[in-house]
Protein backbone atom coordinates (compact mmCIF):
# COMPACT_ATOMS: atom_id res chain seq x y z
CA UNK A 1 0.00 0.00 0.00
CA UNK A 2 2.84 2.33 0.86
CA UNK A 3 4.47 0.80 -2.06
CA UNK A 4 1.79 1.96 -4.41
CA UNK A 5 1.35 5.07 -2.63
CA UNK A 6 4.98 6.50 -3.04
CA UNK A 7 4.95 5.30 -6.68
CA UNK A 8 1.89 7.51 -7.65
CA UNK A 9 3.36 10.35 -5.85
CA UNK A 10 6.64 10.24 -7.52
CA UNK A 11 4.75 9.24 -11.00
CA UNK A 12 3.14 12.66 -10.08
CA UNK A 13 6.25 14.50 -8.97
CA UNK A 14 7.51 13.25 -12.82
CA UNK A 15 4.97 14.78 -14.87
CA UNK A 16 4.93 17.70 -13.00
CA UNK A 17 8.58 18.71 -13.48
CA UNK A 18 8.02 17.60 -17.09
CA UNK A 19 5.33 20.39 -17.65
CA UNK A 20 7.59 22.69 -15.67
CA UNK A 21 10.61 21.90 -18.50
CA UNK A 22 8.01 22.26 -21.21
CA UNK A 23 6.40 25.62 -20.33
CA UNK A 24 10.34 26.86 -19.64
CA UNK A 25 11.23 25.66 -22.88
CA UNK A 26 8.33 27.35 -24.89
CA UNK A 27 9.14 30.37 -22.48
CA UNK A 28 12.65 30.51 -23.87
CA UNK A 29 11.52 29.84 -27.90
CA UNK A 30 9.35 33.04 -27.24
CA UNK A 31 11.71 34.78 -26.03
CA UNK A 32 14.52 34.36 -28.74
CA UNK A 33 11.62 34.76 -31.15
CA UNK A 34 10.85 38.69 -29.78
CA UNK A 35 14.77 38.68 -29.67
CA UNK A 36 14.77 37.87 -33.41
CA UNK A 37 12.20 40.08 -34.58
CA UNK A 38 13.11 42.94 -32.42
CA UNK A 39 17.28 42.58 -34.25
CA UNK A 40 15.48 41.98 -37.61
CA UNK A 41 13.22 45.52 -37.85
CA UNK A 42 15.52 47.67 -34.88
CA UNK A 43 18.75 46.96 -34.65
CA UNK A 44 19.33 50.19 -36.13
CA UNK A 45 17.35 51.96 -33.34
CA UNK A 46 18.39 49.20 -30.83
CA UNK A 47 22.59 50.24 -31.28
CA UNK A 48 21.96 53.86 -32.06
CA UNK A 49 23.90 56.55 -29.11
CA UNK A 50 20.87 57.67 -28.13
CA UNK A 51 18.48 54.92 -27.31
CA UNK A 52 21.76 53.01 -25.94
CA UNK A 53 22.16 56.46 -23.54
CA UNK A 54 18.37 56.25 -22.48
CA UNK A 55 19.59 53.36 -20.21
CA UNK A 56 20.65 56.01 -17.91
CA UNK A 57 17.44 57.75 -17.29
CA UNK A 58 14.97 55.79 -15.12
CA UNK A 59 11.13 55.79 -16.43
CA UNK A 60 9.12 53.66 -13.81
CA UNK A 61 10.07 52.43 -10.63
CA UNK A 62 13.75 50.70 -11.08
CA UNK A 63 13.45 50.40 -14.71
CA UNK A 64 15.70 52.79 -17.64
CA UNK A 65 14.09 54.14 -20.37
CA UNK A 66 15.81 51.71 -22.87
CA UNK A 67 14.38 48.66 -20.89
CA UNK A 68 10.97 50.29 -20.53
CA UNK A 69 10.83 50.49 -24.71
CA UNK A 70 12.58 47.41 -25.15
CA UNK A 71 9.89 45.60 -22.58
CA UNK A 72 6.33 47.76 -24.34
CA UNK A 73 8.11 46.36 -28.11
CA UNK A 74 8.03 42.54 -26.93
CA UNK A 75 5.09 43.24 -25.06
CA UNK A 76 2.85 44.68 -27.71
CA UNK A 77 4.07 41.66 -29.74
CA UNK A 78 2.66 39.12 -27.80
CA UNK A 79 -0.55 41.34 -27.60
CA UNK A 80 -0.73 41.20 -30.93
CA UNK A 81 -0.47 37.20 -31.27
CA UNK A 82 -2.34 36.43 -28.01
CA UNK A 83 -5.32 38.91 -29.50
CA UNK A 84 -4.96 37.52 -33.07
CA UNK A 85 -4.41 40.96 -34.40
CA UNK A 86 -2.39 40.76 -37.99
CA UNK A 87 -0.60 43.93 -37.71
CA UNK A 88 2.80 45.61 -39.54
CA UNK A 89 5.26 43.83 -37.29
CA UNK A 90 7.91 46.23 -38.56
CA UNK A 91 5.75 49.58 -37.67
CA UNK A 92 4.56 47.78 -34.11
CA UNK A 93 8.59 46.93 -33.21
CA UNK A 94 9.58 50.71 -34.55
CA UNK A 95 6.93 52.79 -32.86
CA UNK A 96 7.32 50.83 -29.50
CA UNK A 97 10.92 51.19 -29.57
CA UNK A 98 10.73 54.90 -30.28
CA UNK A 99 7.44 55.68 -28.38
CA UNK A 100 9.58 57.40 -25.29
CA UNK A 101 12.31 58.42 -27.41
CA UNK A 102 12.33 61.93 -25.53
CA UNK A 103 15.80 61.80 -24.15
CA UNK A 104 16.27 63.85 -20.66
CA UNK A 105 15.40 62.19 -17.14
CA UNK A 106 11.93 63.38 -16.28
CA UNK A 107 12.63 63.09 -13.27
CA UNK A 108 14.78 65.65 -12.79
CA UNK A 109 14.35 69.06 -10.96
CA UNK A 110 14.22 70.74 -14.47
CA UNK A 111 11.86 68.80 -15.99
CA UNK A 112 9.41 68.18 -13.29
CA UNK A 113 6.51 69.97 -11.70
CA UNK A 114 3.19 71.30 -13.16
CA UNK A 115 4.47 73.88 -15.72
CA UNK A 116 6.55 70.91 -17.76
CA UNK A 117 3.42 67.97 -17.58
CA UNK A 118 5.85 65.15 -18.78
CA UNK A 119 2.71 62.96 -19.77
CA UNK A 120 1.24 65.30 -22.35
CA UNK A 121 3.89 67.16 -23.66
CA UNK A 122 6.63 63.67 -24.26
CA UNK A 123 5.10 62.58 -27.30
CA UNK A 124 5.47 65.26 -29.26
CA UNK A 125 9.30 65.64 -28.43
CA UNK A 126 9.45 61.88 -28.49
CA UNK A 127 8.33 62.47 -32.50
CA UNK A 128 10.15 64.98 -32.81
CA UNK A 129 13.28 63.28 -31.50
CA UNK A 130 12.71 60.51 -33.77
CA UNK A 131 11.77 62.23 -36.92
CA UNK A 132 15.17 63.64 -36.80
CA UNK A 133 17.18 60.27 -36.77
CA UNK A 134 14.60 58.22 -38.53
CA UNK A 135 12.37 57.78 -41.49
CA UNK A 136 9.13 57.06 -40.00
CA UNK A 137 5.61 55.95 -41.53
CA UNK A 138 2.44 57.16 -40.78
CA UNK A 139 1.66 54.62 -38.72
CA UNK A 140 5.41 54.70 -36.18
CA UNK A 141 4.36 58.60 -36.01
CA UNK A 142 0.81 57.81 -34.64
CA UNK A 143 2.18 55.08 -32.24
CA UNK A 144 4.86 57.60 -31.25
CA UNK A 145 2.16 60.59 -30.89
CA UNK A 146 -0.81 58.85 -29.75
CA UNK A 147 0.59 56.45 -27.15
CA UNK A 148 -0.29 58.16 -24.32
CA UNK A 149 -4.32 58.30 -24.75
CA UNK A 150 -6.22 59.59 -23.50
CA UNK A 151 -3.87 62.38 -22.33
CA UNK A 152 -3.30 63.32 -25.86
CA UNK A 153 -7.03 63.61 -26.44
CA UNK A 154 -6.87 62.83 -30.22
CA UNK A 155 -7.32 58.86 -30.04
CA UNK A 156 -4.76 56.42 -31.95
CA UNK A 157 -5.60 55.82 -35.66
CA UNK A 158 -4.36 52.76 -36.44
CA UNK A 159 -4.45 49.02 -34.58
CA UNK A 160 -0.26 49.36 -34.09
CA UNK A 161 -0.70 52.58 -32.13
CA UNK A 162 -3.22 50.81 -29.75
CA UNK A 163 -1.37 48.04 -29.24
CA UNK A 164 1.36 49.85 -28.01
CA UNK A 165 -0.90 51.83 -26.24
CA UNK A 166 -2.47 48.66 -24.59
CA UNK A 167 0.96 47.54 -23.85
CA UNK A 168 2.58 50.76 -22.40
CA UNK A 169 0.13 51.11 -19.62
CA UNK A 170 0.45 47.72 -18.74
CA UNK A 171 4.38 47.58 -18.46
CA UNK A 172 4.18 50.79 -16.80
CA UNK A 173 1.93 49.78 -14.23
CA UNK A 174 4.04 46.40 -13.51
CA UNK A 175 7.40 49.14 -13.57
CA UNK A 176 5.92 51.10 -11.12
CA UNK A 177 4.54 48.45 -8.86
CA UNK A 178 8.20 46.83 -8.98
CA UNK A 179 6.38 43.75 -10.76
CA UNK A 180 8.34 43.37 -13.89
CA UNK A 181 11.27 41.84 -14.97
CA UNK A 182 12.95 44.70 -16.70
CA UNK A 183 14.07 46.32 -13.17
CA UNK A 184 17.17 45.61 -11.17
CA UNK A 185 14.78 43.40 -8.70
CA UNK A 186 11.47 42.05 -8.44
CA UNK A 187 8.99 42.42 -5.79
CA UNK A 188 9.34 38.26 -5.17
CA UNK A 189 13.16 38.59 -4.91
CA UNK A 190 13.05 41.34 -2.46
CA UNK A 191 10.58 39.60 -0.34
CA UNK A 192 12.21 36.50 -0.18
CA UNK A 193 15.87 38.57 0.98
CA UNK A 194 14.02 40.26 3.81
CA UNK A 195 12.54 36.57 4.84
CA UNK A 196 16.36 35.31 4.82
CA UNK A 197 17.13 38.39 6.76
CA UNK A 198 14.60 37.58 9.49
CA UNK A 199 15.45 33.78 9.62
Amino acid sequence: MKKDKAAKQRKANRKKWIRKVRKLRKKAKQERRLKELLKQYGTDILKSDNFLGSEKNIQHGNVSVMRHSISVAKHSLLLAKHLGIRCNKRDLIRGALLHDYFLYDWHSAEHCGLHNLHGFYHPGIALKNAKKEYRLTERQSDIIKKHMWPLTVVPPRCKEAWIVTMADKYCSLMETLHLHRGGKRSLRKRKKSRLHKKK
